[in-house]
């Protein structure tokens, strides 16, 4: 009788069908937001280019190992110039954001984007000019 427990398959979302990513259930680190934010603005770079735009950065290693931690997550894949390794994001900024966004609904608002919104417009925390304001009323229109 063969005995094939040990035997684990990992599926990626990139290369099996959809599976949902880490973004999707929030568990990537503030670094890692930091460095996909960094690849959102740029477009692509290199490990010394999202080191050199991180506040208070970690070493060189540390980058590399970060990014390889997003390739792994199937949030980043890269790409070989030369003998550089050009890292990008996988999916989308706005995708990106709307997982984030209703994450967000979800934590803290019970899922109600009237509740974000309330919260957005509180005086007792925003002092949003009458500008502001009226492009806000615009947008609801």
């Amino acid at each position: 009788m063969l005995n094939f427990q040990h035997l684990v398959c990992r599926f990626s979302s990139t290369r099996y069908g959809p599976v949902m990513n880490r973004l999707e259930k929030g568990e990537l680190s503030r670094r890692e937001r930091q460095i996909l934010d960094i690849l959102y603005r740029l477009g692509e770079a290199t490990a010394l280019n999202v080191q050199d735009e991180l506040a208070d950065p970690p070493s060189y290693s540390a980058v590399r190992a970060l990014l390889a931690t997003l390739e792994n997550k199937d949030m980043v894949k890269h790409s070989k110039e030369g003998r550089r390794y050009l890292y990008s994001p996988v999916i989308t900024e706005s995708k990106a954001k709307r997982t984030a966004l209703k994450s967000l609904l979800g934590t803290f608002f019970k899922g109600k984007p009237e509740n974000l919104v309330a919260a957005l417009l509180d005086p007792s925390d925003q002092q949003l000019s009458e500008k502001e304001i009226s492009e806000i009323r615009n947008l609801i229109k």
